[in-house]
Parts: C-alpha cells; sequence; structure tokens
C-alpha cells in the first residue's frame, strides 16, 4: 500500500471504491491499513427520507429535532455510506482515498419517502443492485467494530449538517433503537466517535451556515468530483470543504475545542451556541473575515488536533444488543 499522501485535488479524477457484498471483506482489510497514517475520516450517508414526525410537548426545537431523527432512524435502514480518509494537512491516500458501500436495500419491503427515492435514484442510485448484492448491515457493523475506525481517539470524524449519519451509524453498531434521550444519544455517539467535527456547526459560529454542502462549498471554491447526492462523492466533498473553510477562516488559530462532538440541529449546546451568535449578530459583531494570505492547503494548525483523552487506545466497550 501508498503511504504517501497527496494534497486534496480541487479537480482531478479521485477513485470511489464500490464495496458491495461481494467485496466487503477485501474493503476493510485495506481499510484498517489506511486508518493509522491518514485519521481524519469524513463521512456521509444516504438513507430514505423522513416518513414520521413525533407528536407531543419538546422542550425545545433541538429536543423536536432529536426526536424526529430518532423516530426515523428507528424505522428506517440506511441505502449509502461514504468515507473519505485524510492526513492531519488534508493529504489523501495516493491510491484509494473514497469508499462507498452500498447496503442491501429492497424497495418492495423496506419503508421509504417517495421524493427521497426518486431523488436519489436520479442521482444514480441503482436500487436493483441494492436489493441483489447490497451489504448486510449486520456484517458491516462486525468489521466496523474491530476496524480501528470507532471506538478510538486517534480518530478524527468529519461531517456535515449530520445527526442523521451518525444516528444510522449507532444503530449499526449497537444493534439497537437510539436512546430516547438527546443526553444519552450523545454519550453514546461520544462513546463510538469520540472527535467529530460538524462542518454547518463550525460554519454557523462565523456566521456561514445557510444553505447546505455544495453551497458552502461553492463559496469555498471547492470542486465536487463525482456525482452529488451519493455518499462516496459527498463524502469527498466534505473532506475538501472542511479543510477549505479551516486554512481560510481559522489559519492557524484554529482551535477545535469548541466544535467537537457538536452536531448542528439537535445539540442543546449547539442552539445555545446559535442564541449567542444571533445575539452578536443582532448588536453588529462582524462575522470572521478569512485570513490573509494563506498558502492552500498549508494544513496550517493541523497539529493541534483535539483529543478526548491523552490515549490512541481503542475504548474497551462491549457491544450492545437489542
Amino acid at each position: 500500500m501508498a503511504a504517501r499522501g497527496t494534497p486534496v485535488p480541487p479537480t482531478q479524477a479521485v477513485t470511489i471504491t464500490e464495496v458491495w457484498e461481494d467485496n466487503l471483506e477485501e474493503a476493510f482489510i485495506d481499510i484498517r491499513e489506511l486508518v493509522d497514517k491518514f485519521p481524519y475520516i469524513a463521512m456521509d450517508t444516504e438513507f430514505p427520507g423522513v416518513v414520521a414526525r413525533p407528536m407531543g410537548h419538546f422542550k425545545s426545537t433541538a429536543d423536536y429535532h432529536f426526536q424526529t431523527l430518532r423516530s426515523n432512524v428507528d424505522l428506517l435502514n440506511i441505502i449509502q455510506l461514504g468515507i473519505t480518509f485524510a492526513d492531519e494537512r488534508g493529504h489523501i491516500p495516493a491510491w484509494m482515498p473514497t469508499w462507498q458501500f452500498n447496503f442491501k436495500f429492497s424497495l418492495g419491503e423496506d419503508m421509504y419517502a417517495q421524493d427521497s427515492i426518486d431523488l436519489l435514484t436520479r442521482s444514480g442510485i441503482q436500487f436493483k443492485a441494492h436489493e441483489d448484492r447490497g451489504v448486510d448491515p449486520h456484517a458491516f457493523a462486525e468489521l466496523l467494530m474491530s476496524s480501528g475506525l470507532v471506538l478510538m481517539d486517534s480518530v478524527q470524524w468529519i461531517s456535515f449538517h449530520s445527526g442523521y449519519d451518525f444516528g444510522y451509524l449507532l444503530k449499526l453498531l449497537t444493534c439497537a433503537p437510539l436512546p430516547s434521550h438527546e443526553d444519552a444519544f450523545f454519550e453514546l455517539l461520544s462513546l463510538y466517535f469520540p472527535n467529530i467535527f460538524d462542518i454547518k456547526f463550525v460554519a454557523r459560529s462565523i456566521g456561514k451556515a445557510k444553505g447546505g454542502l455544495q453551497d458552502l462549498a461553492e463559496e469555498l471554491h471547492v470542486t465536487r468530483i463525482g456525482p452529488q447526492h451519493q455518499a462516496g462523492s459527498d463524502s469527498l466533498l466534505t473532506l475538501n470543504t472542511f479543510f477549505r473553510l479551516r486554512e481560510t477562516y481559522f489559519g492557524t488559530g484554529w482551535d477545535p475545542s469548541p466544535y467537537v462532538g457538536r452536531i448542528y440541529g439537535i445539540s442543546t449546546y449547539s442552539q445555545r451556541m446559535a442564541d449567542v451568535e444571533n445575539h452578536k449578530a443582532n448588536k453588529g459583531a462582524p462575522a470572521r473575515q478569512p485570513v490573509q494570505h494563506l498558502p492552500a492547503h498549508s494544513g496550517a494548525g493541523a497539529g493541534r488536533t483535539h483529543k478526548s483523552s491523552g490515549s490512541s487506545k481503542k475504548r474497551q466497550n462491549s457491544r450492545r444488543r437489542g
């Protein structure tokens, strides 16, 4: 395996490896060799939409969004997962940085929102192939548990507005419904994924939270590689956008501690953060401006990566089963 990394390319083709049932174990053999040298993992999922809305009294907007997430993740099944690897400077593996896992999914048996399925079909997802040779979720979870990607303080997960993404991963890893309360959800999340950075949460702190990933990427002049609304391409765009955002607006002043473990839209903390930022905006406080004279992909500040403990040892936890 090539040990060297290359800077995240703005336009050149990057291999997105398709993973199906027949090459699942082979994919994880390669992934286990990547994670030590490339511990930054950008992640995206595709799932069958939103089919349920909770009823009753909710203590906050964030609580309502969390209960909506929980209800739908418990009812529905993941369709795709994309992951892209990089080192602390944003350099990707030279040969195979992005993996797209295609899960078993049946339009005849699984629940879904029709508009979401229509969108994914237009984006090129072949649902017949998912039904015939998709990855078994339980087999995937077993391999993920032993891969070195989860339960590790040294691994940094990068995402965008990712409550549902991590919800589906937790459902796979625990073989159980999601916790019914937000605090328990985040406690479980921090166990399996000790270091998470949600780009939309970071962007909100500098007044850049409007729109989706594609909008932010275009504002930062990051070019997409591959089709939109497929998890592999979206994870690669997530990676590129994170490092471009970090170097553009933070430079050597990047401090990860206010952002680690926060998920945009469902964390009570993130709601408080939004309130503080709104108060500043109402008082006319200026938004953070781009750092001047930064070379492209300098990786400035990468050495100050937050870790929730000083150890890189695997966290000890028996797999929870429902």
